[in-house]
């Protein structure tokens, strides 16, 4: 039996103006407002790669990276630097490329920086053992010397003296032991029958434990596991299973939705103090809701959306306030803006805040006052797309920026308050982005650049969001970038990559909860286990004063509670 040769497929030349009408006449309601965004964003992709592939400039590494992104963005690896060993100075002015062919004294290239060997790599920080010190709440078990003791005579010949115990800390050993994440404890009650009457006495359990089988400290971990570090219910089943501890998923599912009922207070004073926020940082993600019914997706729409919207969105808000750092996160049909916009609902302070965010207008708050930044990041990175095709002009780009964030960089390092970083961004910054705004402006008026090409866009993109991408040289404490809410949206991203979805509306309003309260304690330092569990714990104290109880001062409140339970407990009966 003979095999017929089966004929390749016969290849179709279609302008990408014919697809893009193909996809515009979707918008009329052939397809859902989210698929249609896909298919564009397909289409998209496959006319940039198509592009790439019959460019002669093309090269293997710079598909890959368009499609799935470039591994490393730093400077020095976009550059090829670090292969090269080429590294500026801290102090090297930067200038932009020469024309084509142009070279300096030295032979290279224009823009290019030049070895400096009194730089050294330095060696990253945090790396080591950890010591006793790093384990707080590990028990400190004091171990006596088996067979000698304060004041016995020393044990070497020869020697009269006397032993004494040192005034410095003892030896110290870590010993790490491995623990089931949740423990259960078996009480076996004894119980007396009268021979005679047949009543039967129970013992009474010991101090603390009562007859909920699941306590705050469970209810804690479960919600940690789960929202803190991204394991679903049913690797937690397995993980208890495996030690010999029944724990199925939809029981933990019950503990950790009363528990949330619990701290409610908690989390709705966050909303509140990030309301009051001077700088708030905004952005979203996508993601799933199983069961998401048409009447669950109306209630949650905001104001004025259409009714027909389809797509589903974590999204993450980071507000900086008098206290600290507060996250908070919303899973529902509505954008970051809308988001964003709820929480400014409730602002009381008559000077709009700060807002970060990308340049997407789907970011922005309403009708809400704000000043608006633009995450530098996010322009930067359309540069590092195109560095293969035009290396000397990205290279001014990225060369010019990577000061700028080391000039932020050193304001963090020394502490210093909005104003002086302010006047430290216009004395170093403010030059170095002029020379920036008039490098992009002479490619276009001297067509040193096309307009369409991938380096034109680069710049119109640049061009376009100027004066928000530059609101830190004007305003104290405007940032350069969004990256501290990016951060924050792992923890969702990571939930979508392990769990795929929240079943329904009711769950995803339970993950945004604890991770809400999760996050902004990690932010202050704080042991979220610890802070969940004190919640729990004074459930009707919180909701009378829930300010009171945030990550930056609970631990104040807990011990005020503490002594009050103890006064209480001394003082004598009436």
């Amino acid at each position: 039996m003979t095999r017929r040769r089966q004929k390749p497929p016969r290849r179709i030349q279609i302008p990408i103006q014919e697809l893009n009408a193909i996809v515009e006449r979707t918008r009329d309601g052939a397809l859902p407002e989210a698929e249609q965004a896909t298919l564009k964003a397909a289409v998209d992709t496959l006319a940039r790669v198509t592009a790439e592939l019959e460019s002669t400039q093309t090269t293997l590494a710079r598909v890959q990276r368009i499609v799935f992104g470039s591994p490393s963005e730093r400077t020095a690896a976009v550059l090829g630097e670090e292969k090269t060993g080429e590294r500026p100075p801290e102090d090297a002015p930067t200038s932009p490329p020469a024309a084509a062919g142009e070279t300096d004294p030295g032979g290279a290239a224009t823009g290019t920086a030049d070895t400096d060997p009194r730089r050294e790599k330095k060696k990253r920080p945090g790396h080591g053992r950890n010591g006793a010190d790093d384990y707080p709440r590990a028990p400190r078990i004091a171990v006596a010397h088996a067979s000698l003791k304060h004041g016995d005579p020393c044990p070497e010949s020869g020697c009269e003296g006397r032993l004494y115990g040192q005034r410095r800390e003892p030896a110290l050993l870590v010993r790490v032991t491995g623990v089931a994440p949740l423990a259960a404890q078996v009480y076996e009650l004894e119980r007396l029958r009268c021979g005679l009457c047949g009543t039967v006495f129970t013992a009474e359990p010991p101090a603390g434990v009562g007859e909920t089988k699941y306590d705050e400290t469970a209810a804690a971990m479960i919600a940690l596991l789960k929202y803190g570090c991204g394991l679903p219910f049913h690797r937690i089943q397995r993980l208890e299973k495996a030690l010999a501890i029944p724990l199925p998923a939809a029981t933990q599912w019950e503990v950790v939705q009363q528990a949330a009922a619990r701290l409610t207070p908690a989390f709705a004073e966050l909303a509140e103090q990030a309301a009051e926020g001077s700088v708030l940082y905004n952005d979203d993600t996508t993601m799933r809701i199983l069961h998401f019914t048409q009447e669950a997706r109306t209630e949650a729409l905001p104001p004025g959306a259409r009714a027909d919207r389809t797509g589903v969105f974590t999204s993450g808000l980071v507000a900086e306030t008098a206290h600290g750092p507060i996250a908070l996160f919303k899973t529902g049909p509505c954008h970051a803006g809308e988001h964003l916009a709820e929480v400014l609902d409730r602002r009381e302070a008559p000077d709009p805040p700060i807002q970060m965010s990308d340049g997407l207008s789907r970011n922005k708050p309403g009708d809400h006052p704000t000043l608006a930044a633009s995450c530098l990041p996010h322009a930067r990175r359309k540069y590092v797309d195109v560095a293969n095709a035009f290396p000397d002009e990205v290279a001014f780009v990225l060369k010019t920026l990577r000061e700028v964030f080391r000039t932020d960089q050193q304001a963090r390092q020394k502490g210093l308050s909005p104003p002086d970083r302010l006047l430290l961004h216009q004395q170093e910054s403010a030059p170095r982005m002029k020379a920036l705004e008039d490098w992009m402006a002479r490619q276009f008026a001297e067509h040193l650049v096309e307009p369409h090409s991938g380096l034109g866009q680069a710049i119109s993109y640049m061009q376009n969001h100027w004066q928000k991408l530059t609101l830190f040289l004007r305003v104290p404490g405007a940032p350069i970038d969004n990256n501290v809410c990016e951060r924050i949206l792992k923890k969702a991203i990571l939930h979508r990559k392990n769990a795929l979805f929240y079943r329904t509306l009711n769950g995803a309003r339970v993950g945004d909860l604890f991770m809400s309260l999760i996050h902004t304690a990690e932010l202050h330092q704080i042991e979220p286990f610890d802070y969940l569990v004190t919640l729990q714990r004074h459930v009707a104290t919180v909701a009378l004063d829930p300010s009171s109880w945030m990550p930056w001062n609970y631990t104040e409140a807990l011990a005020r509670a503490e002594a009050a339970a103890a006064n209480e407990a001394e003082a004598p009966p009436d």
